[in-house]
């Protein structure tokens, strides 16, 4: 029997492929991952060709298919969610090198078997599954010896079946030649959704209401006074049942006596969407009779939903909105105003692409009723005020009440509270680190800071409920969305705007898998290669300068008779050994030599950008090491230099007392320090545009962090050098060959965040407990010789005890807390003693993948103690499973052994020489059992701590060290933005100078072009030093070749005169009107072609804030917007 039977009548392909998942999921993980994601393949494309309300995307790949909104308005979030997964899985089996766990393909196959049943119970014409089918792990076939399929085998797979399949970009390219077939099945499809829509997808979920204890308590924390009379099955009329009527499980009313939300409550053990068609009615019958719809709520005390019917899809969320927020909510329905028709301030941002950015955010929330939004802006391209000029908006049509703004680090967040109060001061920022009751409009908080926050409560209700902030803007948000802190975007119900330079693609950590958007498609992007092809940004200079000792370590062998004296005579361990060599990894670790750090500042002090006319080494980051380096950096300095009197170079770390205040200096241009020498704390969101020099004082590995840190140089700043003397580019020095390692890896993909210890822990007891039942169902436990007192007798005992310790530590969770509520059923049902008792299929995967990774009360601090019982767990399941790593394991706990054996005048170590001399040999090991592995654990896990950790002594020396020639090197991702620069400008200069050519002419003055045009205007750009590359890049990045080239000449002033002629000649015009029309006619003498859009921006609402609707009739402003069409189009040709 299959859990996808209910597929074979009707869907027998769905079946063929969505069985073979099933059948390989104890087998063959990767392989089933594979088919699951095969299934879901072709499931989504049978709902593009047989579904009319779905629209083909861009392209008709899985990932694109399913992050179309017409896909996700179809599905709902949790089937979008459940796809989304599937597909990730899939991805991960084809793509990836990483283990495949067989609880991913449960995972896969159990979301599967819920995206199958949608499917069939939606879409289905002959036979439907029963609503009392549910997923069972226990079909799945048993595990056989098959060989696992590798990724290569899969990949060729993948290409086979694709081969075979039908596109959908072919079939459905021309819907009005769709074939007559298609057609009338499309009709017959319709009609079978509309049936079946009609019916509640009850899903074995019975119709009995209960109104439950944590509904209630959740209203509570929101503020609601509940009573009996008024609030609790409340009657309503207009039911469609033979009586008419139904009651309301909780009915909450505004002041004016009209009901504001419903409440559809199920049983815990029910999925609270069996209420969404219920509460729906009741809705109706509300709005029929008070008329106000009422927000639409339905939960089963675990799970909640909320659904206003009226703007968004049903969405779920972790409890119940204030009063104050529902009528806001409510009232929003009509005073909301269109995003598109308002007027971005350009007193906030001026830079189109800043408008740009707020007008792709604006469309997605309003266009698309997406509710998650992600922007790509390079550093320095001014992320935060683009963000406060969309939060401007927001608040301006009524879309946003209150602002959540997070960063990561202390000064960013002062950093974001003074821009708001420079730029939008009405909205009363308040600084959450160091104002914590204060109230405002918008608040700005560290991550932490706003978990601690969120759980705050008085008199029970929740000072930041669900409800409280109407948008969230993640600052950086490649640093924000690790573990613990996603946990704040899934809490608040709000929209959710993420802004950042560099996105990381990880499958773990996916940015773009946060915001709901396909891989590498943001909302919005703007690179830096664009930034400074446009002129916003300066471009680095990036200059290697080969360092001897760095590259190659010090090499006893290689220094002088006089050097390899003072080696000899350093003081290098306890032990009294000197090393022949030392590795480049040490330097500026524990070895600092003088003559290193003295090359490199007088390389700086040489070579570096000066201002004040040539006189003053003009402002420089130093990314140290570690602090010690920093330090000493900072000594040399002022050993070289003294004349600066300990002012000029500072340390600037997160040890430094009133670090903050030093900062402030450094980004003042004429205060000392000039040089700043950070340790992390400078890598990020510090903004100070005279920085004119960095210098990579260590190896950098992380392209998002190597990214941020050249961020720092890339602002504008006017007038640095003198009046009129700008900034025109800033320096990289590179000691340490990060530049080499970046231009050569520009597509590094860097490693998942881990796990956390505890989370490990959790899950090793877990599959302990797996492998001990497995033995015991199998007959194979190991009897065991009695053992002392306290210790196990056996794997029975010993799997007792896990499953005990494990108990301790779900029931020690605090269901209060609001990262553990969205898990409290199962919290609850696992603090329970009698679930532990027998685990199945389906209870390991729950308490592996929802409940290892929660927080608990249960806390045991001692690190040490906690990797010795994660080694000594794995070792134990080495033993149990027979695995070739045994040996390994073996060699480290000998080795801890041996440690513990050389500290025996510890009395507590002494005290177990015993157990300690007989791990460290041999003979204990031959036959080792887990339970006698176990023994050890509990009497040594407190002991290791006490383990003399190896000290290394901090060298100082001084020996001569080699700097070479400094070679420059060019980034990709700058280089293309700053050769367009340059062609652009040399394009300008060559086409000026060839401004009579014919084709240019017909160009400027708006006339046709023809091919020979074409070709002829491209051999001029070649002719300017154009590249095919660059002409390319120019062609795609405007559209069009003439675009390009007519935003270098311009549009011919008469031409521009004459085609708006007719707003104004013979007619009336208003002085306004007049105004307004030259300022069109100036904008396209000097850029050729112009965006419609650009007309609801300064300087065009200059003269009416209201747009170009208040100076001209609609129909006048419709025809403008063709004639900018009809230019633009003239200069494709």
């Amino acid at each position: 029997m299959s859990n996808f039977a209910f597929l074979q009548p009707e869907w027998s392909l769905l079946f063929e492929a969505a069985t073979q998942a099933e059948g390989m999921a104890n087998t063959d993980a990767r392989a089933s991952c594979f088919y699951a994601r095969r299934t879901l393949e072709l499931a989504v494309d049978w709902l593009y060709k047989h579904d009319r309300a779905l629209r083909l995307p861009y392209q008709d790949q899985l990932s694109a298919l399913i992050h179309e909104p017409t896909f996700r308005q179809v599905v709902g979030d949790a089937l979008f969610t459940k796809a989304r997964l599937i597909k990730d899985l899939g991805n991960l089996a084809v793509h990836s090198t990483r283990k495949v766990a067989p609880a991913d393909a449960l995972a896969a196959t159990r979301e599967l078997f819920h995206f199958c049943f949608w499917l069939a119970r939606t879409y289905g014409r002959r036979a439907r599954p029963e609503p009392s089918l549910q997923f069972s792990a226990a079909l799945l076939p048993k595990a056989t010896a098959a060989q696992p399929q590798s990724p290569d085998q899969l990949q060729k797979l993948e290409a086979q079946l694709r081969e075979r399949d039908e596109k959908l970009s072919t079939l459905l390219s021309n819907q009005a030649a769709l074939n007559a077939e298609l057609q009338a099945l499309r009709e017959q499809v319709a009609a079978a959704k509309l049936a079946n829509a009609a019916q509640p997808d009850t899903h074995d979920y019975s119709e009995a209401e209960t109104r439950d204890y944590f509904i209630d308590l959740l209203l509570k924390e929101a503020g609601w006074e509940l009573d009996a009379k008024k609030n609790f099955e409340v009657e309503v009329s207009g039911m469609p049942n033979q009586q008419g009527t139904g009651f309301v499980d909780y009915l909450l009313w505004g002041d004016d006596g009209k009901p504001l939300a419903l409440v559809e409550a199920k049983r815990t053990k029910r999925d609270a969407k069996v209420g969404q068609q219920q509460a729906k009615l009741y809705a109706d019958c509300l709005e029929a009779q008070y008329g106000q719809r009422p927000v639409i709520f339905y939960s089963n005390g675990y799970e909640h939903w909320l659904w206003d019917d009226a703007r968004y899809a049903p969405r779920a969320v972790q409890g119940f909105f204030k009063k104050g927020e529902l009528e806001l909510m409510i009232q929003r329905r009509t005073s909301r105003k269109k995003l598109a028709d308002a007027v971005v301030d350009a007193g906030i941002v001026e830079r189109p692409y800043q408008h740009r950015a707020i007008r792709r955010i604006g469309e997605a929330f309003e266009g698309d009723n997406q509710r998650k939004a992600l922007v790509v802006m390079a550093t320095g391209a001014g992320k935060t005020r683009t963000v406060i000029a969309l939060a401007d908006v927001l608040m301006r049509c009524n879309w946003a009440k209150r602002v959540l703004f997070l960063a990561d680090r202390v000064a960013l967040v002062n950093q974001a509270v003074n821009a708001f109060k420079a730029h939008l001061p009405d909205s009363s920022p308040v600084n959450l680190v160091t104002e914590k009751y204060t109230e405002g409009r918008v608040f700005v908080s560290t991550y932490p800071t706003m978990m601690g926050l969120i759980d705050d409560a008085f008199d029970g209700q929740r000072r930041f409920g669900v409800g409280h902030f109407d948008l969230i803007v993640i600052d950086e948000a490649h640093r924000s969305v690790y573990q613990k802190y996603r946990a704040i975007f899934e809490y608040f119900d709000a929209l959710l705007v993420g802004l950042t330079a560099t996105p990381k693609d990880e499958i773990d950590h996916n940015t773009y898998g946060l915001f709901d958007l396909e891989r590498g498609v943001p909302t919005d992007a703007y690179g830096l290669d664009e930034a400074v092809a446009d002129g916003y940004l300066v471009p680095p200079k990036a200059v290697s300068v080969p360092l001897k000792f760095q590259r190659e370590g010090i090499k006893y062998s290689d220094l002088s008779e006089a050097e390899q004296e003072q080696w000899d005579a350093l003081e290098w361990n306890e032990e009294g050994t000197t090393p022949a060599s030392v590795d480049p990894a040490a330097l500026n670790q524990w070895l600092f030599n003088t003559d290193t750090v003295d090359k490199v500042l007088a390389h700086l002090m040489t070579h570096g950008q000066t201002v004040a006319g040539g006189d003053r080494l003009g402002k420089t980051i130093v990314f140290a090491k570690n602090n010690d380096h920093a330090e000493f950096i900072a000594d040399r300095f002022n050993v070289n230099y003294p004349h600066f009197k300990g002012q000029f170079a500072r340390v600037v770390t997160y040890k430094t007392e009133y670090a903050q205040s030093l900062i402030d200096d450094f980004s003042a241009k004429e205060k000392m320090p000039h040089i700043a020498i950070s340790v992390d704390m400078l890598d990020t969101g510090i903004d100070v545009p005279e920085v004119v020099n960095l210098v990579f004082f260590k190896a950098v590995r992380s392209k998002t962090k190597f990214w941020q840190m050249v961020g720092r140089g890339t602002r504008l700043c006017r007038d640095l050098f003198a009046p009129g003397e700008h900034k025109q580019f800033f320096y990289v020095f590179d000691y340490c060959q990060n530049l080499e390692f970046f231009s050569q890896n520009p597509d590094l993909v860097e490693g998942a965040a881990g796990e956390a210890l505890s989370t490990r822990l959790f899950k090793a007891r877990l599959e302990m407990i797996a492998e001990l039942d497995r033995r015991v169902a199998a007959g194979t436990v190991m009897a065991e010789p009695r053992p002392p007192l306290g210790e196990p007798a056996d794997e029975v005992q010993l799997r007792a005890e896990v499953a005990a310790h494990l108990h301790q530590q779900v029931a020690a969770m605090n269901v209060d807390n609001f990262v553990v509520r969205p898990q409290r059923r199962l919290v609850e049902k696992y603090a329970k003693p009698e679930p532990w008792q027998v685990l199945g299929a389906d209870d390991f995967n729950e308490l592996a993948n929802d409940v290892a990774k929660l927080p608990t009360e249960f806390v045991d601090d001692d690190e040490e103690a906690k990797r010795f019982d994660l080694l000594v767990l794995r070792t134990q399941l080495a033993v149990l499973q027979a695995q070739p790593g045994f040996a390994g394991l073996k060699e480290k706990m000998q080795s801890i052994a041996s440690a513990l054996e050389e500290q025996e005048s510890i009395p507590a170590i002494r005290a177990q020489m015993v157990l300690i001399q007989s791990l460290a040999g041999e003979e204990w090991w031959v036959d080792v059992s887990v339970p006698m592995l176990e023994t050890a654990r509990k009497r040594l896990r407190e002991l290791v701590k006490l383990i003399e950790k190896g000290k290394k002594k901090v060298v100082f020396t001084d020996f001569e060290d080699e700097l070479g020639q400094g070679a420059t090197i060019e980034l990709p991702q700058v280089g293309t933005g700053m050769n367009m620069a340059k062609f652009r400008e040399k394009a300008r200069q060559f086409l000026k100078a060839h401004e009579s050519h014919v084709s240019l002419q017909r160009l400027r003055r708006n006339q046709p072009l023809t091919p020979t045009d074409l070709t002829e205007l491209e051999r001029m750009l070649a002719e300017a030093g154009g590249s095919p590359q660059l002409i390319e890049q120019a062609k795609e990045q405007s559209h069009g070749l003439g675009i390009f080239i007519r935003s270098l000449v311009g549009l011919d002033a008469e031409t521009a005169r004459q085609a708006f002629s007719r707003f104004i000649t013979g007619t009336t015009a208003t002085a306004s009107q007049i105004e307004f029309i030259d300022l069109v006619v100036q904008y396209l003498t000097e850029n050729g072609v112009m965006e419609p859009e650009r007309l609801y921006e300064s300087p065009f609402i200059d003269i009416n804030d209201k747009g170009p609707e208040a100076i001209f009739l609609p129909a006048k402003v419709t025809e403008m917007v063709q004639v900018l069409e009809e230019i633009r189009a003239r200069a494709v040709g």
